[in-house]
């Protein structure tokens, strides 16, 4: 078997709205530069698996629409017709920076379907893993409230559709992206079939949520985790997140297949994050998943595409992933990783990143 790369080049199409960076154009905001939710990182890490050789041993296919019936499990009638009749009429925006244009409903649909599609492949055995290219983003949308440039909830809609259809109960969502998943956290708030992991930057986007107290509700209750790391958080530190908090949780919970919000915004030169992981890390927090998954659920793991907006780097944070996700021989060399590795925190910062952890560990009672 192979790894599955679910992909669409209408996906790069998503956009509208008058934004400058994060700030709606006007007042004393100038026009000029769009959202940093751009195509150009997501179509230049396809380009790269390209240039490299690495996509033609890839199982590259795209993946129709998630339809309403799937999209109903998570999302209210009255919003997808909100959502949907504003599409039509010609675009806009419903929630907080999350501008569409004519058909961001049918692309946001799409998107969601990619991310349901290669969660499909894996529960049926027809791929070993997967890595759905998804576009809008969806970890930030809440059931009936669009936020953080996402739109609809990919993951939550793909994990809602595989126990539908009784491919999968107990399935876990990890999150490292730079910033909260809070949608994910408030869809599964309350269901112990869905353990979420959310490893981000403290009080970065959202700022009210992300707290290591917010644990779930009800029979849900202590099947969320929130690692939310102080901003300067490096490389030996995310791995040591993963390794003393990450994983326990998931030996605890034992899956039946590993989800991961994948975004690269932790990146050391993202202009949405301020932390310090590298290609490497991406690299080495995918081999530790994959190791997970091949000891708790038959190495069924899917890696989907989130945040990350550094149009030069992401492609080899992307890259690196897939290198290991198919176990290719093929290798391009992080352009960065010399003067990441020597911008890394020295050993006063990293120990008291070391002490936080620790007790975040403490307190998840590990």
């Amino acid at each position: 078997m192979t790894t599955a790369f679910l992909t669409d080049e209408r996906t790069f199409w998503h956009g509208g709205g008058n934004y400058s960076f994060t700030l709606p154009v006007g007042d004393f905001v100038q026009p000029g530069g769009g959202l940093p939710e751009s195509p150009e990182t997501k179509r230049r890490l396809r380009n790269l698996l390209e240039v490299s050789g690495l996509m033609r041993g890839l199982a590259v296919q795209s993946a129709p629409e998630a339809g309403r019936e799937a999209l109903l499990r998570v999302h209210p009638a009255s919003y997808l017709d909100a959502f949907k009749a504003l599409s039509d009429a010609g675009g806009g925006e419903l929630g907080l920076r999350t501008p569409f244009g004519k058909g961001g409903y049918e692309l946001a649909a799409l998107s969601a379907g990619l991310a349901t599609e290669a969660l499909d492949l894996v529960l049926t055995g027809a791929a070993r893993n997967a890595y759905a290219l998804s576009r809008p983003p969806g970890h930030h949308c809440l059931p009936d409230w669009p936020n953080g440039f996402c739109l609809l909830a990919n993951i939550a809609v793909a994990v809602r559709e595989a126990q539908a259809k009784g491919l999968a109960r107990r399935v876990a969502v990890i999150d490292w992206d730079v910033h909260h998943g809070n949608g994910t956290e408030a869809i599964f708030w309350t269901d112990p079939t869905v353990l979420t992991i959310s490893l981000h930057q403290e009080r970065n986007y959202p700022l009210d949520t992300g707290g290591a107290e917010a644990r779930g509700e009800g029979k849900g209750h202590g099947f969320n985790v929130n690692i939310p790391l102080p901003p300067g958080t490096g490389h030996a530190s995310y791995l040591e997140a993963m390794e003393r908090i990450v994983l326990p949780e998931l030996h605890r919970f034992r899956p039946e297949a590993i989800i991961v919000a994948c975004g690269f915004d932790a990146a050391a030169v993202d202009p949405l994050g301020r932390m310090l992981a590298s290609a490497e890390t991406f690299r080495l927090m995918t081999r530790a998943m994959m190791e997970a998954a091949d000891a708790l659920c038959g190495g069924r793991l899917v890696l989907v595409h989130e945040g990350g907006y550094s149009e030069t780097y992401v492609p080899f944070c992307g890259h690196a992933v897939i290198e290991e996700l198919s176990g290719t021989a093929i290798r391009v060399p992080d352009p960065l990783a010399e003067t990441l590795q020597r911008r890394q925190p020295g050993p006063e910062w990293q120990a008291h990143v070391s002490d936080h952890i620790g007790r975040l560990a403490g307190y998840f009672g590990l």
